[in-house]
């Protein structure tokens, strides 16, 4: 490990890298107090996190990340840079996230949920911009949020929609594409995340 302040009874694994030197001028990883980072797992410089980090295996952490408190970083997780994610927020396994993406607090992605950024992949030019996850939203498993996406407070997105337009808050989107309909009542009071 070089260029980090971690805080107090953090429990790091052996092969995990926490301070991944991208750049000669970068700032210090900033790890909060009692975090837990599994094997495999690479936290590059210019990260700041706050206290009870906990990640899966094989999670990378890219520059220029702000990350709150009490959030689960699942394994195979990707965090592409340039991002700022909030506090009480479960990430499962698998879930990529891109460059210039927002994710407020309380907010639950599932399973192999992918967040975006281009609009027009290597076919043209465009600014990057990925979505924003407002608090207590919960994507699930396999989601696909495209570029510029807003999914607003408490919204749900269901397992396998593709999210083309922005998505209410207190709104479910499902489908491909998804279309937006009424919260059911099963679906209300917001998340629990422990």
């Amino acid at each position: 490990m070089v260029a980090t302040d971690l805080g107090d009874g953090c429990d790091i694994d052996d092969d995990a890298t926490v301070g991944y030197r991208h750049s000669e001028d970068a700032d210090p990883t900033v790890i909060g107090d009692d975090a837990r980072i599994r094997s495999g797992t690479t936290i590059y410089t210019d990260v700041e996190v706050g206290e009870n980090l906990v990640t899966g295996h094989d999670v990378l952490v890219r520059e220029n990340t702000t990350i709150g408190d009490d959030v689960v970083v699942g394994t195979d997780t990707v965090i592409d840079g340039e991002t700022t994610i909030g506090s009480d927020v479960s990430l499962q396994t698998g879930v990529y996230v891109p460059q210039n993406t927002t994710i407020g607090d309380n907010v639950f992605v599932g399973p192999k949920a992918v967040l975006t950024n281009d609009q027009y992949p290597i076919r043209q030019e465009s600014e990057l911009v990925g979505p924003t996850i407002e608090d207590g939203a919960s994507i699930a498993a396999n989601a696909t949020i495209l570029p510029g996406v807003t999914v607003g407070e408490d919204a749900f997105v269901a397992a396998g929609a593709i999210v083309t337009d922005d998505v209410p808050a207190g709104t479910l989107a499902i489908g491909a594409p998804a279309e937006e309909k009424p919260l059911p009542e099963q679906l209300s009071g917001g998340n629990v995340i422990a």
